[in-house]
C-alpha cells in the first residue's frame, strides 16, 4: 500500500501556506506584547471594579484584531508599501486637520474623530506613517549636507505642529525623538544630532537658569565651528538660532502652553506644592506603587486601585496599578520585557536587507522605547505628566492597534533579514 503523501494531497485539513506562516514565528517579538496585553486586561478590570462600565474585554478584543492585522502585514514586504506612503501621509495630515475642525473633545484636548460611534485618535497613526515616510526619504536622500536636513524636518514638522496644537504635548515629543534617532541611524554625524538636541536644552536652560546661556550658547557655536562646513558662517547661524530660541521660550511658556500643561511640567519637581490639584496624580501614583511592596497585593486585590484614587489609571497610569498589585517584582519583569523587545528590534534593524527597512524598525523601536521611558518616569515621579500611554498596557484602541501594526512591519523585515530568526 502506497504511503499517504500529505504534501501533495489538496484535501489536507491544514494547508501548507498556513504552516509556512508560522514557520519562523518570532516568540520574543510576539510573546512579550501578547503577555502584556493579557496581563493588562486584568489590571484594567481592577481599576474599574467600582465603576459602572468595563473596558478590559475591549482591550483584549482590540489586541486580537491588532494581532491578526499584524500577522497579515508580516507577509508583505515593506518595499511594496512605498507607492502608498505619500497618499497615506496626505490622509494622515487631513485627519489631523479634521480633528482640529470637527474632532471630539475630552479631558481638555481635542484629539479624536468619531467614526461609526468609535473614537479614533489620528495622532497615534500619524506616528507610524511619519516613521515610514521619513525612512523612505532618508533612504533616498541621506543626510550628507546641511541642506539635506530640510526634507526630513519637513516630513516631521507638519504632523508635529498639528498634534501639538490639539494640544497633545506628549505625543508631539515622540516626533522629535523619531527625527533625532532616525537621522543618526541614517548616518548623520553625531555632532549634528547633538546640535539638534541642544536646541531643546537651550529652551530648558532659558526657562530655568537663563544665566547659564552665556556659556551654553557660545559652546554650541564652538561645536558648530568644529563639526559643520563653512565653519564661521555655521557658528554664527548656530549662535543666532540658539539666541532666538532663548528669547522665544518665555513667550511660548506663557502663550503656547495651556495652564494645566505648565503645571504638569513644573509640579513633578515638587508635587506636594499642589497636592489636591496638579500634583494629585503624581502623589497618588507613587503611593500606589509603593504600597505594593516587593510581591504586590495580587491581581484584582489592590485597594487603592479598587477605590479609584488615581484618575485615568486604566490609561496613562496603568503602571501604578501594576506596582500595587504585582509589586516591585512585577514592575521589574515588565521593564525587562520591554528591554528584551527593544533589543530584539535592534537586532532586526541591524540585519535588515535594506536601509529603508532598517530605518523603519529603528523608528518603531524609538517610538516604543520613548513612550515606555516617559510613561514610567511619569508614574514614579521622575518626570512630568505628559499623557503618553504605556505600550500594550494602557487602554486605548488606536494606540494598541498601531503598536501591533508596527510589530507586523518589524516581523516582515525580520523574515527577510540577512540572518533568519532561527539562527539568532
Amino acid at each position: 500500500m502506497r504511503a499517504f503523501n500529505w504534501r501533495r494531497n489538496r484535501k489536507v485539513l491544514i494547508p501548507l501556506w498556513r504552516l509556512k506562516t508560522w514557520k519562523n514565528f518570532d516568540l520574543l517579538l510576539w510573546g512579550i506584547p501578547i503577555i502584556m496585553v493579557f496581563l493588562s486586561g486584568f489590571l484594567i478590570a481592577s481599576t474599574q471594579r467600582q465603576a459602572d462600565y468595563a473596558d478590559w474585554y475591549n482591550h483584549w478584543i482590540t489586541g486580537i484584531c491588532g494581532l491578526l492585522i499584524a500577522i497579515f502585514l508580516a507577509q508583505v514586504p515593506l518595499e511594496r508599501l512605498r507607492p502608498f506612503l505619500l497618499p497615506l501621509y496626505g490622509l494622515t495630515i487631513a485627519s489631523l486637520i479634521a480633528v482640529r475642525l470637527v474632532g471630539t473633545t475630552a479631558l481638555g484636548a481635542q484629539r479624536w474623530l468619531s467614526i461609526a460611534g468609535i473614537n479614533v485618535q489620528p495622532s497615534e497613526f500619524a506616528k507610524l506613517v511619519a516613521i515610514l515616510l521619513l525612512a523612505a526619504v532618508l533612504d533616498v536622500y541621506p543626510v550628507q549636507r546641511l541642506k539635506d536636513l530640510s526634507r526630513p524636518i519637513a516630513v516631521i514638522s507638519f504632523p508635529w505642529i498639528l498634534v501639538f496644537i490639539q494640544p497633545d504635548l506628549g505625543t508631539s515629543l515622540v516626533f522629535g525623538a523619531l527625527l533625532i534617532t532616525m537621522l543618526y541611524w541614517s548616518g548623520m554625524p553625531f555632532e549634528w544630532a547633538f546640535l539638534v538636541i541642544s536646541a531643546l536644552a537651550t529652551a530648558i536652560i532659558a526657562g530655568l537658569v537663563p544665566l547659564v546661556l552665556g556659556i551654553w550658547i557660545p559652546l554650541m557655536g564652538f561645536v558648530a565651528y568644529k563639526s559643520l562646513p563653512m565653519k564661521r558662517v555655521a557658528s554664527l547661524i548656530t549662535i543666532g538660532l540658539h539666541g532666538s530660541i532663548a528669547l522665544v521660550t518665555p513667550w511660548l511658556w506663557v502663550h503656547g502652553l495651556k495652564d494645566y500643561q505648565r503645571d504638569r511640567l513644573v509640579l513633578f519637581l515638587d508635587p506636594a506644592k499642589d497636592p489636591l490639584g496638579g500634583g494629585y496624580h503624581l502623589l497618588q501614583s507613587t503611593v500606589g506603587i509603593g504600597s505594593g511592596g516587593f510581591w504586590g497585593t495580587g491581581l484584582l486585590q489592590g485597594q487603592l486601585t479598587k477605590l479609584r484614587f488615581i484618575p485615568e489609571q486604566h490609561t496613562d497610569f496603568i503602571f501604578s496599578a501594576l506596582g500595587e498589585e504585582m509589586g516591585f517584582l512585577g514592575t521589574i519583569l515588565l521593564v525587562m520585557g520591554f528591554a528584551l523587545l527593544i533589543a530584539r528590534l535592534l537586532i532586526i534593524a541591524r540585519n535588515a536587507r535594506t536601509d529603508f527597512e532598517s530605518l523603519v524598525v529603528v523608528g518603531i523601536g524609538t517610538m516604543l522605547m520613548f513612550q515606555v521611558v516617559v510613561n514610567i518616569f511619569m508614574t514614579i515621579g521622575l518626570g512630568p505628566v505628559t499623557g503618553i500611554p504605556l505600550p500594550f498596557m494602557s487602554y486605548g484602541r488606536s494606540a494598541l492597534l498601531v503598536n501591533f501594526i508596527a510589530l507586523g512591519l518589524c516581523e516582515s523585515v525580520a523574515r527577510r533579514g540577512k540572518i533568519s530568526i532561527k539562527n539568532l
